[in-house]
């Protein structure tokens, strides 16, 4: 097997892809690797063929490791005792595994069940929580949009589920639920953050209202006033939801709504901290704008004040006055949620930004789903919320809630920490690293909500005991465990181990290079940049990149010194080059000609999708359709646009079809309805066909595109396709074809070619 079907196979069975398939043995041949060892892994990657067994797991009886029974675990079954393959530990089979022989073997021992996952005796007591927490300041057409995808998101729920409705404009207002005849709330000020004990006093949930508080995991007697399930309150609810109308509050010209966010989310947190503690719940939190006035606020009243820009969060102007405290105020808030297990998801739709980069912590800490539009009234957004409610291929929601994500690594890996949508645990048992990345510290996390998709990145360090070098040819064992409550109640815990091989790359270069995977280490470098892009600025973030390519290149490319022309990459190494050249491009490290508020969302996007996924957000796909043969995948680069045929380019947030100049002629004079142009007709339709396959299963959905060459939409395209041909050098001929049909791109970047001629320069230069 080599190593790509080894690399995809692992992938489709444990949903898990490494930068290094082979491990450098030691901490400083580690740092010469440049690419950190570290790891792709989607704890709930969906598998059919996998059903969960219905028994508790085994468990290593080391109180610091904990390991979980798996097929690289040595066995006896004569003694019935079995070495656990991350701590060496000797353990006994408990006494229901009696009848344990080579024939008769559980399922965590076979060789395929690398991955398998528990469905555990006990249930959870309580169903899942949807908190729905609306925004009243937008227009009427926003708004009976938003009520309707409301209404009909009902529908899609668990039918035990429990539902809560929270309004907001001017003030806040918690909706009462089962009230018979009238509409009833309780109005809570917008300008002041709504403590949870004066909440729970208030509302009678907590100590001062008579009741006892509720316990982790148990509901508060007074509960369901508030939450009901869904199948017993749904025709209430939804007569209180299309009775809803605009905020009343006047609204001035040239004034914005006053719009409590900040106090909204407050009085949602404080409900679920009194009635459900550490349970798994949802806050549904739909912004028409930003935050105006109370805690969380994130710009004025007064349309005279713009909101912030990057620009104006760098040098501190007057706009970006409030951002400092918007985001302490909203970073508490999603600590308090991921500490009680409760998930945020913030939907944001409006022309103008809605504060999304401030309360960006609420979905990165939580796991909840992030949705950047411009209004509710739109397909794009119905379809969006719609897939929230998405379910697997067993027809269960496609959702887990309050999981606890754990590594167990053998004693010469330490955890450097993890980059995705999750909290620390603070949990060392010995094995955490020196030096943090992302989320560091801790070998466990918190993920209020996960789903198939959820994609942690996971950082190692090499921890080579003095006198005791790591061994050529052993083997290194991690598992990956994830507890969580599945959308049926059921508590669950997934387990995935995985092995690779040791090998010193002062004696084995070739071995260690031959395990890269150049796309799993462009995203793990890209979600590392991303996260150092938190920190440090932009240009500073750029230069690191650079330097990590061009060491990885003096490191592992064939070239004569200073000899430029006789570089050469190894065949698993040739394309990592371009991916970098497109990451410095991408929205992911540029903020130029994006608001915070859009750098928040693809952030975002990025440190929670797969690799697939991942690198399509770095580097699209282009797919040419022509008269003379099939589609084929082509170079994104000008020199693939030319008037003949039909681009269908996927950015992953963006779906774009690129007709040519001569086919779209051939289109507005009718050819394709004319008898005898068949052919045509066929190549018109064939990348639409594509086009809805995408559109059919991604989240969020897409923006679809059809555009035209020299047509305004055209910008999507150029905007990502290498500039090989430009206005300083139209005519010319780009590397990859005669250039004499590629249309010139109008930009002042370097193309491609001119990004590899300066980096085999520096790669081949003496040190």
């Amino acid at each position: 097997m080599s190593y790509a079907d080894f690399i995809n196979a692992s992938e489709d069975t444990d949903g898990v892809r490494f930068a290094w398939n082979v491990l450098p043995t030691s901490r400083i041949e580690a740092t010469r690797m440049i690419v950190p060892t570290s790891a792709l892994i989607t704890p709930l990657k969906e598998r059919p063929d996998l059903p969960p067994v219905c028994y508790d797991p085994v468990a290593c009886q080391k109180v610091q490791c904990q390991a979980i029974l798996n097929p690289y675990c040595s066995i006896d079954t004569r003694s019935k005792f079995w070495v656990c393959c991350i701590c060496g530990q000797r353990n006994q089979f408990p006494p229901h595994y009696k009848d344990i022989s080579e024939q008769n073997l559980p399922a965590e021992l076979m060789q395929n069940f690398s991955t398998i996952e528990y469905t555990l005796r006990r249930a959870a007591s309580v169903p899942p929580v949807f908190l729905y927490v609306m925004d009243l300041c937008m227009d009427e057409e926003d708004l009976q949009a938003l009520k309707e995808s409301i209404v009909m998101s009902l529908s899609l729920l668990p039918p035990n589920a429990l539902v809560g409705l929270i309004t907001y404009g001017m003030t806040v207002q918690l909706h009462e639920l089962g009230v018979e005849g009238i509409s009833k709330s309780y109005v809570f000020r917008g300008t002041k953050e709504v403590e949870a004990a004066r909440l729970q006093s208030m509302l009678g949930l907590g100590k001062g209202g008579g009741m006892p508080p509720a316990q982790p995991g148990q509901p508060n007697i007074g509960a369901n006033r508030f939450l009901q399930p869904v199948e017993g309150c749904d025709m209430s609810l939804t007569d209180v939801i299309e009775e809803l109308q605009r905020d009343p509050w006047p609204i001035n010209k040239g004034m914005r709504p006053l719009r409590s966010t900040g106090a909204a989310l407050s009085v949602a947190l404080g409900l679920l901290e009194a009635t459900y503690p550490s349970t798994g719940a949802r806050i549904i939190l739909f912004a028409g704008g930003p935050c105006t006035q109370g805690p969380g606020i994130v710009t004025s009243n007064d349309l005279k004040d713009t909101i912030r820009t990057h620009h104006d969060i760098d040098k501190g102007t007057s706009n970006a006055q409030y951002t400092k405290r918007a985001r302490k105020f909203f970073d508490k808030m999603a600590e308090r949620a991921a500490q009680n297990g409760h998930a945020v998801d913030v939907l944001a739709c409006h022309f103008e930004q809605t504060g999304l980069s401030e309360m960006q912590s609420l979905v990165n800490y939580t796991g909840g789903h992030m949705v950047l539009g411009d209004s509710f009234n739109t397909s794009l957004f119905k379809s969006t919320f719609q897939r929230v409610f998405a379910k697997d291929m067993r027809d269960q929601f496609n959702m887990g809630f309050n999981a606890i994500f754990e590594i167990k690594a053998c004693r010469e890996l330490k955890i450097s920490g993890v980059i995705g949508p999750c909290t620390s645990l603070t949990k060392d048992n010995g094995n955490v690293g020196e030096t943090p990345i992302g989320v560091g510290g801790t070998q466990a996390w918190k993920l209020c909500h996960i789903d198939n998709a959820t994609t942690l990145a996971a950082y190692f360090e090499i921890n080579n005991l003095k006198g005791q070098p790591i061994q050529q040819g052993t083997r290194a064992h991690m598992q990956f465990i994830t507890h969580y409550q599945h959308s049926s109640g059921q508590m669950r815990i997934r387990v995935t181990t995985v092995a690779r091989n040791w090998a010193d790359p002062s004696i084995n270069l070739a071995s260690v290079a031959a395990g890269f995977d150049q796309e799993a280490a462009c995203v793990l470098m890209a979600r590392y940049a991303v996260n150092k892009s938190e920190e440090e600025d932009g240009p500073d973030v750029l230069r690191w990149v650079d330097r990590q390519l061009i060491r990885l290149c003096q490191k592992f490319g064939n070239y004569a010194k200073e000899d430029p022309t006789s570089f050469r990459l190894p065949p698993n190494f040739e394309l990592y080059p371009s991916f970098m050249f497109h990451l410095r491009r991408s929205q992911f490290v540029q903020v130029f000609n994006n608001s915070p508020d859009e750098t928040a969302y693809y952030r975002q996007k990025l440190n929670r999708e797969d690799c697939v996924n991942a690198l399509t957000m770095i580097q699209p796909t282009l797919t040419s359709y022509g008269l003379n043969g099939p589609p084929t995948p082509v170079l994104l680069d000008t020199s693939s646009i030319a008037p003949d045929v039909i681009l269908l380019l996927d950015t992953f947030f963006h779906i774009l079809i690129f007709h040519g100049e001569t086919i779209a002629q051939w289109r507005n004079q009718g050819f394709h309805e004319k008898p005898g142009y068949e052919n045509f007709q066929q190549l018109l339709q064939a990348p639409r066909d594509d086009a809805a396959e995408l559109l059919q299963y991604r989240f969020p959905v897409p923006r679809y595109v059809d555009c035209d060459q020299g047509g305004s939409q055209a910008r999507f395209l150029l905007a990502k396709v290498n500039p090989s041909q430009t206005q300083g050098n139209a005519g010319g001929f780009g590397q990859y074809g005669d250039g004499a049909d590629a249309a010139p791109v109008i930009t002042d970047d370097v193309s491609l070619q001119v990004f590899m001629e300066h980096l085999k320069k520096l790669a081949v230069a003496p040190a």
